[in-house]
């Protein structure tokens, strides 16, 4: 079962204005990266269903976290299905992302009260999304679109909640760019995680660019 339900999620979401997206083979490396972001002040975090057994990882990530991070929703990314929803809710997902919009998903997560983050290209899509009751959707792939789509879309839909992922990087210049477009909040991957950093368990790093980037966030926002 979640942590945290929608509400929760949400404002977790939107205080802080990023997700770091991650995947790692290894429970204890993604633990340990887990907890760096979290001490860098991230409140809720996307581990990607990618790798085979990526479910047992996750399962023992949730469980670290319930302990080592109180405040922090764990999600779940890479979903297009629905029964692959359903396996990780029932592993305690506090939210679920995809690559794709897949209506199928969105009942299993609303009967849970799980945000479900579809991954939209369209306006109309984004549009469709929103009416099925998804209150933020997920702008995929960010660098495509770029931040003239998001200011595009905000002037006749200023309801509009958007995570945009793909192509974010963790500086002023182009967080600035987002968040002056009008998204909620940004997903970062690749580029808050360097390979090399990871490899030799420079956790430090980790730390401090997340607080690097969530200070260039919350200084656009102001």
């Amino acid at each position: 079962m979640a942590k945290f339900d929608k509400l929760a999620v949400m404002q977790k979401i939107g205080e802080t204005g990023m997700v770091p997206v991650f995947y790692h083979s290894n429970a204890e490396t993604a633990k340990k990266v887990i907890k760096a972001c979290y001490d860098g002040g991230v409140r809720a975090f996307e581990f990607t269903n990618r790798g085979d057994f990526a479910q047992e990882v996750f399962a023992e990530c949730v469980k670290f976290a319930a302990k080592e991070c109180p405040e922090l929703a764990l999600g779940i990314g890479s979903v297009v299905d629905a029964p692959t929803a359903a396996l990780y809710i029932q592993l305690g997902a506090c939210f679920v992302v995809g690559p794709l919009f897949n209506p199928d998903i969105v009942p299993v997560c609303n009967r849970r009260l799980v945000p479900y983050c579809p991954g939209c290209g369209t306006v109309s899509e984004i549009g469709k999304a929103q009416e099925l009751g998804c209150d933020l959707c997920k702008l995929f792939p960010g660098d495509v679109y770029g931040p003239a789509f998001v200011k595009g879309m905000m002037a006749p839909c200023p309801w509009t909640k958007l995570m945009v992922t793909g192509g974010v990087a963790p500086t002023k210049e182009n967080l600035t760019a987002w968040v002056e477009a009008g998204v909620y909040c940004v997903g970062m991957g690749s580029k808050l995680f360097p390979k090399e950093e990871v490899a030799t368990g420079n956790w430090q790093y980790i730390t401090d660019k997340c607080k690097e980037a969530l200070g260039y966030i919350a200084e656009a926002r102001a």
